[in-house]
């Protein structure tokens, strides 16, 4: 049985504060902050995470990690060493695990020029104890972290501009000891894992295909190329967003370029039991990384006032309805 899952919180940053949104199953359209937090004065937030419970927040500058109560007391922070005055060009990500005990750290030091080699550390939540670290072989700009829903490792995907991109994992052991693995490719941008945790989507750096993977392992289940939706790769490429719409339903996005050079982009359903491309879904989003699958049936957009809003194909039927008779 898969365990209970504590409610789904995310962040948004807007006049100089972190809003936090419970998402709530049963609630759609715009959603309004449970939490709001106020970081300390001078602090220029690049990424935060709440906990569930809405009383701490943590968040990464580019020199270091801050937690806060709700209240705005300091919980407990740790200095990025040496201190780096370079403004553009890195940013560091931050996670809270799956049962909120430790909080993971990407540190992009080599952009930052404050060492050879990236770091990810995994701090304790209440304490701000450094448990474990890694240094990588890598310089990357910035990561994306995903909680594995069921055992609770954590992926890491760092960009290395043209480069390409890793993809890391870590795991925390019997004995509390976190270890971290990495996969053998330098060149998948990692972009959901199912709601299940079954398995996870990446797509090539150079956006030529969209891929598979069996979880932990990273074996292709099946690899979907540009081709297989209908396009002409050499005017059209697999856009690093989507997701799992449910656990059988991916989405896909394709983008390219007219020729009178406006840019265009599409999100494609595909059929993860079969391996099979489906029908188009109209997200209701601007441009290609606006929409966010949630797993659940439904996806986040961002409103006009920079509050996030659910969706789902019901509530957009709903609404047109609604609008119809009006």
């Amino acid at each position: 049985m898969t365990p209970a899952q504590p409610p789904k919180v995310i962040t948004r940053h807007r006049d100089g504060r972190i809003h936090a949104y419970v998402v709530d199953p049963g609630a759609f359209g715009t959603l309004e902050p449970a939490a709001v937090f106020r970081p300390r004065a001078g602090d220029e937030v690049v990424e935060s995470v709440v906990r569930p419970d809405l009383q701490r927040v943590v968040y990464v500058t580019r020199n270091g990690v801050v937690c806060l109560t709700r209240a705005g007391d300091l919980v407990w922070e740790s200095a990025f060493e040496p201190h780096s005055d370079v403004r553009h060009g890195h940013w560091p990500g931050c996670s809270l695990s799956l049962d909120g005990r430790t909080v993971w750290v990407y540190r992009p030091d080599v952009m930052a020029q404050r060492g050879r080699e990236d770091r990810w550390v995994v701090y304790g939540a209440d304490t701000g104890e450094v448990l474990a670290g890694r240094e990588l072989e890598t310089a990357g700009h910035g990561a994306r972290h995903c909680v594995h829903p069921v055992d609770g490792s954590v992926y890491l995907d760092i960009g290395e501009g043209q480069d390409g991109s890793v993809i890391l994992r870590g795991v925390t052991g019997a004995d509390g000891a976190p270890r971290f693995e990495t996969y053998p490719w330098p060149d998948r941008c990692m972009i959901d894992l199912a709601p299940g945790g079954q398995q996870f989507m990446t797509v090539d750096h150079g956006q030529g295909d969209v891929a598979f993977h069996h979880h932990p392992g990273g074996d292709v289940l099946f690899t979907l190329s540009v081709e297989a939706f209908g396009y002409d790769p050499e005017d059209t490429f697999v856009e690093w967003s989507g997701g799992y719409l449910t656990p059988d339903t991916a989405v896909v996005t394709l983008g390219g370029e007219r020729q009178d050079e406006e840019e265009w982009f599409r999100h494609h359903l595909v059929d993860l039991r079969t391996g099979t491309v489906g029908d188009e879904i109209d997200l209701g989003v601007t441009n290609p990384y606006e929409g966010v699958p949630l797993g659940d049936g439904s996806w986040l957009t961002e409103g006009p006032d920079g509050h996030p809003v659910r969706r789902s194909r019901t509530s957009v039927r709903a609404g047109l309805q609604s609008a119809c008779h009006s």
